[in-house]
């Protein structure tokens, strides 16, 4: 009964609308089965060869910025209700009609559109996180919606492959189209459109006597978002490098390495909410403890180049997960505490769009280390980059005791 306890404590206090946003984040993307599958996809049934691929990729990176971008504009200007809502009912069509598509430029316009619609999103829900919680249950409201994320991409790609075994790609654009229809239709009936609350009125007053209200002017803001960028760039090896490197160097089959990467997934979903509910209890400073949690991205790419026994990648990926586990739940919170000096929208766009960028020169720049270095060197490349970020992190922390 303790055990049962110390799992429930930590979800106690969060509003009915952030459980809401978790179920609507959990079917979106456990819905997103195409994205795992759309390189297969082009190269079985299209015909393309790997770099046409991997310029699609790009364009699906660079749709994602250009997303996230203007999503924090409209968000601010219109609302997380309503870009959340077209963002998900757009989404929907537009996963409907990749199908139609079949040559090499159709998909590269094709991927960036859908990606710009789709990742219009990525602002508005954080600002609606921000809404439905409060100060005392901010990070674990974020968590619980970053564990709704980790169990959707747990379950859509196990799903996703049996539909393919089972009937075809084309069923996957359709069930990607309906779920984020459905999602969206879950946001109109089951959120409500939140006004402006005494506390934002007040926060408004209260910076019209600052200077600068742009995240793009906030030089504390902008070094914290450099640290995120430069590790984003590093963790990003999960999508492309790290895969491959099971696959040619520790000779591990599709099967394992699909259970090795569900690991990651099942341990946030299992441990996240304990571990921050756990570090949140200790009061100690965010900053603190997102250096703490840069230590293990660090040892993640540190251990993997000294043997090739299957035990380095399993320990690799534990001391990933254990550092997105703590890095990410704070950083989130770090840039929505940090929104209040300005517009909400706009602050959480810039702390998305360095994951956009991430994904943009991360997995590119790990292919092409490791084809010209090779592994081992890619890994220190990588276990120093993270370090920079660290580094990053304390210069912020030093800045932040000046402020």
């Amino acid at each position: 009964m303790t055990i049962l306890n110390n799992i429930v404590k930590p979800y106690k206090g969060l509003s009915l609308s952030i459980w809401y946003l978790a179920l609507i984040t959990l079917i979106n993307r456990a819905g997103a089965m195409v994205i795992p599958f759309l390189s297969l996809y082009l190269t079985k049934s299209l015909g393309l060869t790997l770099p046409q691929v991997g310029w699609i990729m790009t364009a699906f990176g660079l749709g994602s910025a250009v997303g996230t971008f203007t999503g924090g504009k409209l968000t601010d200007k219109y609302g997380f209700f309503k870009v959340m809502f077209s963002s998900l009912f757009l989404t929907g069509f537009l996963f409907i009609g990749l199908q139609i598509l079949f040559s090499f430029w159709q998909f590269v316009f094709g991927i960036f559109i859908l990606s710009a619609v789709a990742d219009l999103f990525r602002p508005a829900i954080w600002v609606a996180m921000d809404a439905y919680s409060n100060d005392k249950n901010k990070t674990r409201s974020v968590t619980l919606i970053r564990l709704a994320i980790n169990l959707g991409f747990s379950v859509g790609p196990a799903v996703g492959g049996l539909i393919i075994a089972y009937y075809s790609y084309k069923s996957l654009f359709w069930i990607d189209g309906l779920t984020c229809i459905i999602a969206a239709l879950l946001i109109w009936v089951l959120l409500k459109e939140k006004k402006k609350s005494q506390r934002d009125i007040n926060s408004t007053i209260e910076l019209s006597t600052v200077k600068s209200l742009s995240p793009y002017k906030d030089y504390q803001y902008l070094l914290f978002c450099l640290a995120i960028l430069i590790m984003a760039v590093a963790f990003m090896q999960f999508f492309g490098t790290l895969p491959l490197y099971y696959d040619k160097i520790i000779l591990m089959s599709e099967k394992e390495i699909g259970l090795l990467l569900a690991g990651n997934a099942f341990l946030i979903v299992l441990f996240e909410m304990p571990l921050v509910h756990y570090l949140e209890k200790r009061k100690y400073r965010i900053i603190r403890i997102i250096i703490f949690g840069g230590w293990f991205f660090v040892l993640s790419f540190v251990v993997l180049p000294f043997s090739n026994h299957i035990v380095i990648p399993i320990l690799g990926m534990l001391f990933l997960s254990i550092g997105e586990m703590i890095i990410f739940p704070f950083t989130n919170t770090y840039a929505l505490n940090r929104s209040n000096r300005g517009k909400k929208g706009d602050y959480m766009a810039l702390y998305t769009l360095t994951f956009s960028l991430g994904i943009i020169i991360g997995p590119n720049l790990g292919m092409q280390l490791s084809k010209q270095f090779g592994f081992s060197t890619t890994w220190f490349v990588m276990a120093f980059l993270m370090l920079i970020g660290n580094v990053l992190f304390f210069q912020l922390k030093k800045n932040q005791k000046r402020e």
